[in-house]
């Protein structure tokens, strides 16, 4: 089995360095953005397993990077969740319409993070 790739979205520089930390530690490839603009152009040049992205950035935001992800049929199968401070049912309602798999309140449980992501990348525990 090919080891998973994942995309780490966030304009925080904290926040991508613990993620980074923690998927590598859990064997994935780990990809890095740091705004919708970089998002966007890693999604085009690598097909990824699943994008974990932050809702507000400056430039593009996670939710018109999740929009663009879906509609590209090439990438129909990549999963998304969405790591954000925004937790207003209006903004997780959002994520959802525009293709989220999941979405996750900052702050969040790294350990409750990982089963979330194994369980959409199906690995079992």
């Amino acid at each position: 089995m090919k080891t998973p790739r994942i995309l780490i979205v966030d304009d925080e520089p904290n926040i991508v360095m613990s993620l980074e930390f923690l998927m590598r530690k859990n064997g994935y490839l780990v990809g890095i953005a740091r705004n919708g603009t970089e998002a966007l152009a890693a999604i085009a040049a690598t097909p990824f397993d699943l994008v974990l992205l932050d809702v507000m950035m400056p430039d593009v935001d996670g939710y018109q990077v999740c929009q663009q992800l879906r509609q590209d049929p090439a990438r129909a199968q990549t999963k998304v969740i969405f790591l954000s401070a925004k937790s207003r049912d209006a903004d997780v309602r959002k994520g959802y319409e525009v293709g989220a798999d999941l979405y996750v309140a900052k702050p969040f449980s790294t350990r409750q993070l990982m089963e979330k992501v194994r369980a959409l990348l199906g690995i079992a525990a």
